[in-house]
């Protein structure tokens, strides 16, 4: 593996790199502007006073960090692998891009007690848009082997 003749590969894993920060800096954004997470939070417990909400934001936000830290490493070290041409960067990256949308599905499609979901939509869906890159990117990398096999072959 060429670092040169992944680099679209390589693009396409910054870009989930960079969608990634963005995903773990949404819920941030979120809590000091239109405050989603908390008026989510609010109509599924409508009982809730407002510090048990607050706290509620302030748990979601630490598995949320908790999570974007681990996916900022696996992307690193992902990018890391395919540039310096790590024979197994592609079951690597592979395996990643397996957790990975384990992991955004799981935050999209999980319910809580009150029966709806944890997060409310846009913070989920945001947690997909990484997956997207990571596909594409994995993708690139199997079809840019298998034309370095069939050129090897001939």
């Amino acid at each position: 593996m060429t670092t040169t003749r992944h680099a679209p590969a390589l693009r396409a894993l910054h870009t989930g790199l960079a969608l990634t920060v963005v995903g773990a800096a949404a819920p941030f954004v979120d809590r000091v502007t239109t405050h989603a997470l908390a008026d989510h939070i609010a109509a599924g417990y409508p009982a809730y006073p407002q510090d048990r909400i607050d706290s509620a934001v302030s748990t979601w936000l630490v598995i949320l960090s908790v999570i974007g830290a681990l996916g900022v490493a696996g992307w690193i070290w992902t990018i890391r692998a395919v540039t310096t041409g790590k024979r197994w960067a592609r079951w690597s990256a592979t395996a990643m891009l397996a957790l990975g949308t384990s992991v955004a599905l799981t935050e999209l499609l999980v319910r809580d007690t009150s029966g709806d979901t944890g997060l409310p939509g846009q913070l989920g869906w945001l947690g997909i848009l990484p997956c997207v890159a990571g596909a594409v990117a994995v993708t690139m990398l199997w079809r840019g082997s298998a034309r370095a096999l069939r050129g090897a072959s001939g």
